[in-house]
């Protein structure tokens, strides 16, 4: 019985990493596709299975938000950055899933370039997602 009231061992900030993990993985994807049109089903039909696993994630952090007593950061922090991560995979296949819905097979330029950044942004996202455990020495970093 007292073991409920004790505070529990939750790292928020491995289930950061696994969900930035999955938008760089997503991203690349979506990148992929934006350079092979020809690859749209397989590419995606790739990045459903990647939404999927990063709602597995979300829907973890959430729970053991719910359970857990003593966070690291703010409660309302950490749903709020889960749901923007989760947000980023969301869109992304969002996008390829209508892609795939109209047959599109010839992107405009700026499609590549948008793919482009995407990858470079969910890269800087998880360098700073990767630096909260260290938030008193790497605040600098997060803020840039």
């Amino acid at each position: 019985m007292l073991k409920h009231f004790l505070p529990k061992e939750t790292s928020f900030f491995k289930f950061f990493e696994q969900h930035t993990a999955l938008s760089i993985e997503a991203c690349n994807e979506f990148n992929e596709l934006a350079n092979s049109p020809g690859e749209l089903l397989l590419r995606a039909n790739h990045i459903k299975q990647i939404e999927r696993r990063a709602d597995d994630v979300t829907h973890k952090c959430i729970n053991a938000l719910h359970s857990t007593f003593i966070t690291p950061i703010d409660r309302a922090d950490i749903h709020r950055l889960m749901s923007r991560l989760d947000d980023i995979v969301d869109s992304v296949d969002s996008t390829a899933t209508r892609m795939a819905l109209y047959e599109m097979t010839d992107f405009r330029p700026e499609l590549k370039l948008l793919a482009q950044v995407l990858v470079t942004a969910t890269a800087h996202i998880d360098s700073a997602v990767r630096s909260l455990p260290r938030l008193n020495k790497g605040s600098e970093h997060i803020q840039k």
